[in-house]
């Protein structure tokens, strides 16, 4: 679909279809009361009748509105002008254009991002009614013998703005939205992919794709009998259990000064976990391909930064590994020797996550990183704890934790700050090792987190449990592209710092 801003009179405009919004108690936002003065009382008389109260989320398509150009005008509840906020607008942008997709209308304007939106910039809201569309269009459909037609989709959207001395902030927003889109679009590929099809040697290919689409993008891939002969024997631990090798999967996105630290997203990447010895159940098991939302996000951010071409320094690392119970799993009780030199009892073999991805933390010292956010779908502790609205962070350093904070903000994908305080750590002694790979049932995402922490001393890191966000389960099963706007946000929120 393709986007354009552009500035005018929109009852002078010749299009399929005119989106205007209507406040709750009927009250007309101004850009349907322009509408309604040129079709002499028409919108306002259908309101008066009942017919549109103005209540979030509600819609009616008028045909052949008296006097205008257009074919057809849609009227879009708002709620309450006072409760106008971000979340709603987001939610209506993507209602409105799912909703005509499926109605015929090939092109529509939309003057929404008129609307006052409490503390947002026209930036925001174009660059969110763009993002929002592509989300609420996304189909996975690569596998399926027969794909979804629509006799007349959508294909142009035109976003309506005060004056000609916005339009280059607006086409800078739908710049960036398409590029954020298409990274998130990439992570839901990815995660929605199969085991069988989706297993680290996979996504390394998919690495070595993006190396070769986009400038100043490298990408090498480290084995798994490279890893073991380095050292990093938490990896290995995980990765020894499958017939597909593990990897460690290493993009390079450099387009910014030559000695500027970069900045370094490391992802989980189990392409599938079964428990390893410390099987799952077998309900709800065909979820864990979705263990690799995190590398799959960190995929989705590198794709997303390339499309932008931001003059910044970014690494991303995937360590992918498949997690099986055969005969060369790990088992319960084994103790293994990290990269970072530091042992590990393992007591649960389903706790993987953690072991692969903290010698990918130790790894990644060599790039000398300003800052490190590790992605992980990590426990289904913080599923308890924060449900699926908020990803868990934790940090080592409150100006990291801000930073995310901010951009989590101001793309409304949220998170939500966790200790990992020094008594947090007793839950990992271990009277055979250095420190043991899991905590018990209290508090379990933050004992995980105090576990990659011993890893992260040298640099300033931050954690992202997005095990609640990462995806939808029940009818609605697949990837949600998050957190790929939350860490374009923190690359874009750098660059603009410069």
């Amino acid at each position: 679909m393709e986007f354009f801003v552009k500035s005018g009179s929109p009852e002078k405009q010749k299009t399929g279809c005119l989106i205007v919004g209507v406040f709750e108690s009927r009250k007309l936002s101004a850009q349907a009361q322009q509408i309604d003065d040129i079709s002499e009382g028409y919108i306002s008389s259908i309101v008066r009748r009942g017919d549109m109260e103005g209540k979030f989320g509600q819609t009616l398509l008028l045909h052949s509105v008296p006097n205008t150009n257009c074919e057809r005008v849609l009227l879009v509840g708002l709620g309450k002008e006072r409760e106008f906020d971000a979340s709603k607008y987001k939610k209506v942008c993507s209602k409105v254009i799912k909703m005509l997709h499926e109605t015929g209308s090939t092109d529509a304007i939309s003057c929404l991002a008129l609307l006052n939106v409490k503390g947002q910039d026209l930036y925001w809201k174009v660059r969110s009614a763009v993002e929002a569309a592509n989300d609420s269009l996304y189909l996975f459909e690569e596998l399926k013998s027969k794909k979804s037609e629509t006799r007349r989709p959508l294909r142009k959207i035109t976003l309506f703005i005060e004056s000609r001395s916005e339009l280059t902030q607006g086409e800078q927003a739908i710049e960036h939205a398409l590029a954020i889109s298409s990274g998130q679009s990439l992570t839901k590929d990815l995660a929605n992919l199969p085991g069988n099809i989706c297993h680290p040697t996979y996504l390394a290919q998919r690495a070595e794709q993006l190396a070769q689409t986009y400038n100043n993008f490298n990408a090498h891939i480290l084995d798994e009998s490279e890893l073991k002969a380095m050292g990093a024997g938490a990896f290995v631990s995980v990765s020894q259990g499958s017939d597909q090798p593990g990897k460690l999967i290493c993009m390079e996105y450099m387009a910014g000064q030559q000695d500027e630290k970069p900045v370094v997203f490391v992802g989980k990447g189990v392409t599938f976990d079964t428990g390893g010895i410390s099987i799952k159940p077998s309900a709800s098991m065909d979820e864990m391909k979705f263990d690799m939302g995190g590398a799959a996000s960190v995929f989705g951010v590198m794709k997303a930064v390339a499309e932008m071409k931001l003059p910044i320094n970014v690494i991303g690392v995937v360590a992918a590994a498949e997690n099986m119970p055969s005969g060369n799993a790990s088992r319960p009780g084994d103790v293994v020797t990290s990269l970072s030199g530091q042992t590990i009892e393992i007591l649960n073999t389903d706790a993987e996550g953690r072991l692969v991805l903290c010698d990918a933390l130790t790894y990644i010292e060599k790039y000398d990183p300003d800052i490190v956010i590790d992605v992980a779908t990590l426990t289904g502790a913080i599923i308890i704890a924060l449900g699926h609205e908020a990803s868990g962070m934790m940090s080592n350093h409150n100006g990291l934790a801000n930073e995310i904070e901010s951009a989590a903000e101001a793309t409304h994908d949220r998170v939500w700050r966790m200790p990992i305080w020094d008594e947090y750590h007793q839950a990992l002694k271990s009277n055979v090792a250095d420190f043991t790979n899991l905590g018990g049932r209290a508090a379990g995402s933050i004992t995980a987190a105090c576990f990659l922490s011993k890893f992260t001393k040298k640099y300033r890191w931050a954690h992202l449990d997005i095990a609640g966000t990462a995806w939808n389960s029940g009818a609605k099963k697949g990837a949600t592209g998050r957190p790929v706007p939350l860490l374009s946000q923190i690359l874009l929120n750098r660059v603009n710092k410069v």
